[in-house]
């Protein structure tokens, strides 16, 4: 079992970590400090999550909103809770009418499933939340109507999205108004978000599923060729769930269940329970290898099974038993690079945050659009940018991710969680479509087996594997790394797109207290009180 250094005393304090009793770690500054605010007031870890997940929607509407859907894991009292908060289809979408596409579309009505962002909010202020819940909407619609100077990773977003979507007026006039030029500094105001959140603030949610906001929305789906219904909306429940887990160094690692990907994550942990990492440099070529190779095979087993949880087949979990995992684990040559078959979703809308309290209670919550801002569908004078999730549907007649009315799709995000014994460790997530599962890796093995700190372990440079299991590798690994994998058959190909490599919050737990993590690669900051 890892021993860690010095890093993890609060005495001797490691320069790029955040210390204190109470934690928070986002992707954006705003939501950061709404957190604070929240903790400031008395609030414990789960209303600091929501008044950041809350101003997210606002502050990075490029990776999440109103409209998302959310997953989370909560550590209270000795206890985990896994929360489901994805939305099904339209009961009223129709098979036959899908026939006509190849794939799932991108964009647009075809792509909208129910958003349960706002169920999660109200399922998980019900069971752990302190503070009022009004008052957590405070922040969120203060820079909504009064405006807000985003950020550089936002911008860019924004500036993407000015032709993604060139052809939704809607979307257009709500988030590229005239007048608008996204730059770092910048500032937005979305006024109409600002009263659809106070609406769900007076109504504790029930406007947006049984309301005036469900009409608004399902009435704007009938005039322009939608299928989502005031039933639909009606009809949707977030639920509470066991979750997955599986032991790595004498710890345990929790995911979220199918219709999630934490299952890739497992068992690529699995797999490399079974080679010396520990003895290894990190970015040595032996090390990556067995990563990536593991990676490729939770990615060729996940991906046959990931589906709604109500057509989930249990048996499929034969996959995390040990035999299975150390035979997998045989089948790896440290010589040759492998090819296992395997469908990735790619995606780069999400927030993932982390918070902590002096109670114990830690809480790892995502919310996602899925692509940048979603479906492009944008409900009229109300700020609420619809996600595309259907996309995560798949089109193969019999697969059990299978499109279908009333049903979940296949979900990118994943909340994670790590305990010892039974006191939670460490509450993390590394947003960013397919590269997540990978990004839990690659951050857990850095941590557990080479014992570095959390902020360092965000910090290094990443590797991903791309739908054709091509290796894309970030700037700062050694040439002559890359090289040795080439040799080894790893087909490795360039990107210049700064989101492929995911962006992690963590809070790590200590003797006393907290330390907190942020990504270098994303706007926000770990902050404590």
């Amino acid at each position: 079992m890892p021993q860690f250094s010095d890093w993890q005393n609060p005495a001797k304090p490691h320069p790029d970590l955040v210390y204190g009793d109470n934690v928070i770690a986002t992707s954006e500054p705003h939501a950061t400090q709404a957190g604070l605010e929240v903790f400031r007031k008395g609030g414990n870890a789960v209303d600091a999550a929501l008044a950041a997940a809350i101003t997210l929607t606002v502050t990075e509407p490029c990776s999440n909103g109103i409209g998302s859907d959310g997953f989370s894991i909560i550590a209270n009292e000795g206890k985990l809770h896994g929360l489901n908060a994805s939305g099904k289809s339209p009961k009223s979408w129709d098979r036959d009418y899908f026939k006509q596409f190849d794939s799932m579309p991108k964009q647009g009505w075809d792509t909208v499933t129910t958003p349960g962002a706002v169920s999660q909010w109200v399922e998980l202020h019900k069971r752990f939340g302190s503070r009022p819940f009004q008052e957590l909407f405070e922040s969120a619609i203060g820079h909504a109507r009064k405006g807000f100077p985003i950020g550089a990773k936002v911008a860019s977003g924004f500036r993407a999205a000015r032709k993604t979507f060139a052809e939704f007026p809607e979307f257009q006039r709500t988030f590229l108004p005239d007048g608008f030029e996204p730059q770092a500094g910048s500032v937005f105001k979305n006024p109409a978000q600002a009263d659809t959140l106070q609406e769900i603030a007076d109504t504790y949610g029930d406007s947006f599923y049984r309301g005036s906001l469900a009409k608004k929305i399902s009435n704007h789906a009938s005039a322009t060729g939608g299928w989502l219904s005031e039933d639909d909306l009606e009809s949707h429940e977030a639920f509470w769930t066991d979750l997955i887990s599986i032991d790595y160094r004498g710890y345990r690692i929790h995911e979220i269940p199918p219709n999630g990907q934490g299952l890739v994550a497992l068992i690529a942990l699995g797999i490399l329970q079974e080679f010396p990492l520990g003895k290894w440099d990190p970015d040595s070529p032996d090390s990556i290898h067995v990563q990536i190779e593991a990676i490729k095979i939770g990615f060729a087993e996940g991906f046959q099974h990931i589906c709604d949880p109500e057509a989930w087949n249990p048996k499929a979990y034969q996959v995390l038993k040990s035999d299975y995992l150390k035979d997998r684990a045989q089948s790896i040559s440290m010589k040759f690079a492998s090819s296992p078959e395997a469908t990735h979703f790619q995606d780069h809308g999400t927030v993932y945050l982390s918070a902590a309290d002096k109670a114990g209670t830690m809480i790892s919550l995502i919310q996602s659009n899925y692509m940048g801002f979603g479906s492009g569908i944008v409900v009229p004078d109300t700020g609420i940018s619809l996600q595309n999730r259907g996309s995560g549907f798949s089109l193969t007649p019999g697969h059990p991710n299978e499109l279908a009315p009333g049903k979940r799709p296949f979900h990118t995000i994943i909340p994670a969680m790590v305990t010892q014994g039974s006191d939670p460790l460490f509450s993390f997530g590394v947003m960013g479509g397919h590269m997540q599962p990978q990004g839990h890796v690659q951050v857990l093995s850095r941590i557990l087996d080479s014992e570095w700190n959390p902020q360092a372990s965000s910090n290094a440079p990443r590797w991903m594997v791309t739908p054709d299991f091509e290796i894309v590798f970030e700037e700062g690994f050694d040439p002559l790394v890359i090289e040795e994998l080439k040799h080894r058959g790893h087909r490795v190909t360039s990107s210049d797109d700064p989101g492929l490599y995911g962006g992690h919050q963590g809070v790590f737990k200590l003797s006393s207290g907290y330390c907190g993590s942020s990504d270098h690669r994303k706007d926000g900051f770990a902050g404590a009180v």
